[in-house]
């Protein structure tokens, strides 16, 4: 009924339609910069995917006329085996041309679509680099083999496209971009190897996701900013700096959504009488404005500090160069940055003692917790989150797997909490 040479036909067919479908999906899926630099390096299968990537048209051309061949040959096939199975196995009362074409139909689409499209393109997009790796030197046969049928198609199809649409036709393309430049980095951080080559790629990851950093994720809060009142004597400012160790302080009247400007610690040498001699303006920008245009505000304007306001127009915080710089750079401590926040591990019990105000990505970075991410940026903020209220120390905030118990306050503010991964009981018995 079923004679053995179309059942290889039918794999052989089948095999070649997962081939062209599996490799057009890892084109379309594979980091273009991988195998830009695989073909620097002088791998035979980075210099053939990059000479195919620089001619997409006939790249997919070749794919689809592929695709479309095996699809052919098999549909001949499938066509015949299953008129022969159909005729011998249903009753004559169904044997009529409607219905076995419909069956035909059917079972030739769920044989295809599970073999040779769904199966083959779920593999090849798990790890495309590696699989066109493997698969280049045979694709690469494929499509001198197929040149000159996909050459006439791509002509005929630039000429419709151009003459008939009028559109203009191009395959001047960058090879990779933003995001494959983005998940090359990534995959680079999570590589073994040297300290310095990660750092280096951190700092390029950083710089990369620098573009989409708003203000109020670098500010400075404002219940930590160090200020004095403009009606204040120059010595209370002569101590702020002192005791602050900062170059500047800024000044409000009144209160602290009210903020007049700043002052430098050299205008101190002018000898002045009154901290509105020596104060300077400062400039305001909204919590939601790009940390990059700030920066090249900063860079523009010739300043280094500037007030950042809510949608009420009260203040947030301060952001200054330094803290937008160490959103790529990292944290860059000085010789004043010494007041050091609680961290505390105790990594066979997975407890915790920490600030309130560590951020929540560094916590995630350093210590892999996996904290929820939100609308707050510190470990404080997350607790307000989670909890809808000021708690009070010794209260016990419940985020599974997490628990959490506030240690201490000032005032409103969370100062030290224990966290607990995995609700561990034996963290209580060693702290």
């Amino acid at each position: 009924m079923i004679e053995s040479n179309q059942i290889i036909l039918l794999v052989v067919a089948l095999l070649f339609s997962a081939f062209f479908s599996g490799v057009e999906m890892a084109f379309m899926s594979a980091n273009k910069l991988q195998i830009e630099l695989d073909e620097k390096n002088g791998i035979l299968s980075g210099r053939i995917l990059n000479y195919l990537l620089q001619r997409p048209s006939r790249l997919m051309g070749t794919t689809l006329i592929g695709n479309v061949l095996a699809l052919v040959l098999y549909g001949i096939i499938i066509a015949g085996v299953l008129h022969g199975i159909l005729g011998y196995y249903l009753p004559a009362s169904l044997q009529f041309s409607p219905f076995i074409l419909l069956l035909q139909i059917f079972f030739a689409s769920v044989v295809v679509l599970l073999t040779a499209e769904y199966l083959p393109r779920s593999l090849f997009i798990i790890n495309p680099n590696r699989m066109l790796q493997v698969m280049a030197i045979p694709f690469l046969l494929f499509y001198y083999l197929l040149y000159p049928v996909v050459y006439l198609i791509v002509k005929m199809s630039k000429w419709m496209a151009e003459k008939i649409f009028k559109i203009e036709f191009s395959e001047e393309h960058p090879v990779f971009g933003y995001t494959d430049l983005n998940a090359f980095i990534k995959n680079r951080l999570y590589q073994p190897g040297s300290k310095a080559p990660e750092v280096d790629a951190r700092i390029f990851h950083n710089a990369m996701e620098f573009k989409k950093v708003r203000v109020r994720e670098c500010m400075v809060h404002r219940t930590e900013i160090e200020a004095v009142e403009v009606t204040d004597a120059i010595e209370a400012l002569q101590q702020a700096f002192i005791e602050t160790g900062h170059s500047k302080i800024l000044i409000y009247k009144d209160t602290i959504d009210n903020i007049v400007g700043y002052c430098h610690q050299l205008a101190m040498f002018e000898r002045p009488n009154s901290i509105a001699e020596i104060l300077s303006p400062v400039s305001m920008v909204p919590e939601s404005m790009l940390a990059s245009e700030l920066f090249v505000r900063f860079v523009t304007e010739h300043r280094t500090v500037a007030v950042v306001v809510d949608e009420f127009g009260g203040t947030s915080g301060i952001v200054t160069v330094e803290d937008v710089i160490e959103e790529i750079f990292g944290e860059i401590e000085d010789e004043y940055d010494y007041d050091k926040l609680l961290e505390q591990v105790f990594p066979h019990t997975g407890m915790y003692l920490l600030s309130g105000r560590h951020e929540i990505d560094y916590l995630n970075d350093k210590y892999d917790l996996e904290l929820p991410e939100g609308d707050y940026e510190t470990l404080g903020g997350f607790i307000f989150s989670a909890l809808g209220e000021i708690p009070l120390p010794g209260d016990v905030v419940e985020v599974p797997p997490f628990t959490i118990t506030i240690l201490s306050m000032d005032e409103n503010r969370i100062n030290a909490v224990k966290l607990v991964k995995n609700s561990d009981s034996q963290a209580d018995a060693e702290f």
